[in-house]
């Protein structure tokens, strides 16, 4: 073959992992959620940097090799580091420690020993802190390197981190790793799991997603810490070499790694490797690795940086820590969000110094892909050190069928469905139950959603309460809230004399359920917990149709191609995503009988046009083309307000058609049609808006 024709093949590959790697970036950095080890993450990105270094022609300014991180997410405010924030390179075999000093010393001239500082490579999020006059002024994870997200707030809550330094540098940039011990992260998801809220997958997960919080008291009822190893702008340098820096942090009053070792020769830097690795079961903090930094600041500045990575540092990664089971069974576990997660049940083995007897298998897609059959001797590895998965097949078991996943719910007997993205026409990974009113799984969840302030809004039903009445047999159902006074009376068990009611509470309770028997609509119809139907898209559909029972015999005929799918698609902001989970959630047996039994309790009522003596009330209406003296969305708005049903679409129940500049299309239909057609001035005319 031709190097052309390899070049070819490599780029097409260089794409594909390119596009992997900066999807795990996203997941790994932005969301706090990577979806796969760090194995394997690492492997990839050995691949990617392998065809690079074979063609150097893939290694352009766009690059995965000269980016860092991800970019920051938009919900928090930016920061732009004053020096950059780099990754640092790894490496992963005994004998790359010795070609790592080896390559330092051929790019200093040097042949004499050169002393460097090991230190253990905690699995947290990087942030940093400035310090003026020594007073925080500012907190910012690493983001891309260069822009990082503000969550100065937050940092504030950390007991660890000091608020005020005593002779420090006028300008001091403290870095380092935000983390959670491991006996914390176990108190927290035991308090998370109590509540009936997020459980972490690991540490590292529940340290980001702490310190990335909207809310500062949320980040203030986290137990984080804080290691200090690191630092970028400072005014005046207070120290010569690294372990002086981080002698300087301690003596300021940051926590420091007490396993940091300064090492004067490759073997002495492996010693404490072997050392460090030794300990990490026992360690409180989850690990990774040792990162090696040359001492010297000296020699730092004149080694410099190459591309995303410093010269002058290298994190030496731990292998995986691996062992060989039997595969006992397959369980399919419901999530409370209707998503079917299967779990492998394992013959106990012994894990980096942990029994695991369970481990997660992702989704079908990963068990057909590793072809994973019950009876099987797999390879099993604890992914970051907390979440236990099979890594490989060994060996099957003589006769073992193909594992075959479930269809339908195994806690309902719904239907179990996997969406299809519509513009990569691929199924998502996640196989759903659509038995979303049905299903025991879900049921606290959308008992919860049901109740919630825009939807039933429940006054005395709120999340304790549900569980409560869960636990205690007396609601399972939606239809269940409502014939819960007609069941007290009945019972010798009153619900007065549970302990935190009484009768005054219980009054109340029964009176709130009984003035939601009559409901608004779009309220009605987001208080269902149909996937993709949040506030907006419930007021959609609640406008686009005369009642629920209108609604509710389209949803259930709307099957792909059908007119009753067409009819979905055309109300304005309601996609096919959107249609599709409609359509799967009135077609499911299971949410029928349920839904029967909460319209035999609760009565829907139309949402009520704010104007309806208005010129456009009840009419269909669609806007196009470039409106100039307001937005389109402001259009909208308005248009719902005069009583108007808003529309994506032209067709032969469009009443008015507003065309902007630039009408295109939907404009040469409607004319077609003879749909009636006005400009932007003739619209605020029509509406009565006052255009001085």
């Amino acid at each position: 073959m031709s190097r052309k024709a390899d070049l070819a093949a490599a780029r097409a590959e260089h794409e594909r992992l390119g596009a992997a790697l900066t999807e795990h970036d996203r997941a790994y950095y932005q969301e706090d959620a990577p979806k796969i080890s760090d194995a394997d993450y690492d492997a990839l990105r050995r691949r990617y940097e392998a065809l690079e270094a074979e063609f150097p022609e893939l290694g352009g300014a766009g690059s995965l090799t000269k980016k860092v991180g991800a970019a920051p997410a938009e919900k928090f405010a930016k920061i732009t580091h004053a020096i950059p924030m780099l990754s640092l390179g790894n490496i992963f075999a005994d004998e790359d420690i010795f070609e790592f000093v080896a390559r330092v010393k051929r790019f200093l001239g040097s042949s004499a020993d050169i002393a460097f500082t090991a230190e253990p490579k905690i699995d947290g999020l990087s942030c940093s802190l400035r310090y003026e006059r020594g007073h925080l002024v500012s907190a910012a994870t690493r983001g891309d390197g260069s822009v990082g997200e503000d969550v100065t707030a937050n940092v504030r809550t950390i007991a660890a981190i000091p608020q005020k330094l005593l002779d420090a540098p006028d300008v001091l940039e403290v870095r380092g790793e935000i983390f959670m011990s491991k006996a914390d992260f176990a108190a927290l998801n035991a308090r998370q799991a109590e509540a009936g809220e997020k459980i972490f997958a690991n540490p590292r997960n529940a340290a980001a997603g702490s310190l990335r919080q909207l809310d500062p008291s949320i980040t203030a009822r986290r137990p984080l810490r804080f290691f200090a190893y690191a630092w970028g702008e400072v005014s005046a340098m207070p120290a010569d070499t690294q372990a002086g820096m981080i002698a300087c942090f301690a003596g300021l009053g940051f926590p420091t790694n007490p396993l940091t070792s300064l090492c004067e020769t490759p073997e002495a830097m492996l010693a404490h490797f072997r050392a460090i690795e030794a300990q990490r079961a026992t360690l409180d903090y989850d690990i990774d690795g040792v990162v090696y930094k040359v001492n010297e600041l000296a020699l730092q500045g004149r080694l410099g940086f190459v591309a995303r990575a410093p010269r002058w540092a290298v994190a030496h990664k731990f292998p995986a820590e691996q062992a060989t089971t039997e595969l006992l069974a397959i369980d399919i576990q419901v999530g409370r969000t209707g998503a079917l997660t299967p779990v492998a049940k394992l013959k106990p083995v012994t894990v980096g110094g942990v029994v695991v007897s369970n481990a997660t298998l992702h989704n079908e897609d990963e068990i057909a892909r590793k072809d994973i059959r019950v009876g099987d001797t797999v390879v099993v590895q604890r992914a970051g050190d907390v979440i236990p998965q099979i890594v490989s097949v060994v060996s099957h078991q003589e006769g073992a069928p193909p594992y075959v996943f479930p269809q339908t719910c195994p806690a309902c007997g719904s239907a179990a469905l996997r969406e299809i993205d519509p513009k990569t026409g691929e199924a998502d990974a996640v196989r759903r139950c659509t038995g979303s009113l049905a299903c025991p799984a879900q049921a606290i969840e959308k008992l919860r959603h049901f109740c919630s302030r825009n939807a039933f809004d429940i006054e005395g039903l709120g999340d304790k309460q549900i569980a409560f009445f869960f636990e205690k047999g007396l609601i399972r159902t939606a239809a269940d809230i409502f014939t819960l006074e007609e069941r007290d009376r009945a019972s010798l068990t009153k619900i007065e004399n549970f302990e935190g009611f009484g009768k005054v509470s219980t009054r109340k309770l029964f009176a709130a359920i009984a003035a939601r028997k009559s409901i608004v609509l779009n309220r009605f119809i987001f208080g269902l917990g149909i996937r993709h139907v949040g506030e907006t898209n419930a007021i959609r559909f609640a406008r686009a149709f005369e009642n629920f029972e209108a609604f509710r015999e389209v949803a259930r005929k709307a099957a792909p191609g059908t007119p009753e799918r067409d009819h979905l698609n055309a109300i304005d902001g309601i996609g096919d995503v959107v249609a599709e989970a409609v359509a799967d959630f009135f077609i499911e047996p299971h949410n029928e009988a349920a839904l029967d039994a909460l319209l035999a309790q609760v009565t829907p009522f139309p949402m009520e046009a704010v104007k309806s003596d208005s010129p456009v009330a009840g009419k269909t209406v669609v806007f196009t083309g470039s409106l100039q003296k307001m937005t389109r969305d402001e259009a909208k708005a308005l248009a719902e307000r005069l009583g108007a049903k808003v529309s994506g679409s032209i067709s032969k129940k469009t009443d008015l058609l507003v065309a902007g500049a630039d009408a295109g299309s939907k404009l040469a239909k409607a004319r077609e049609l003879g749909v009636e057609t006005i400009d932007e001035d003739g619209w605020l005319r029509l509406a009565g808006v006052d255009e001085g």
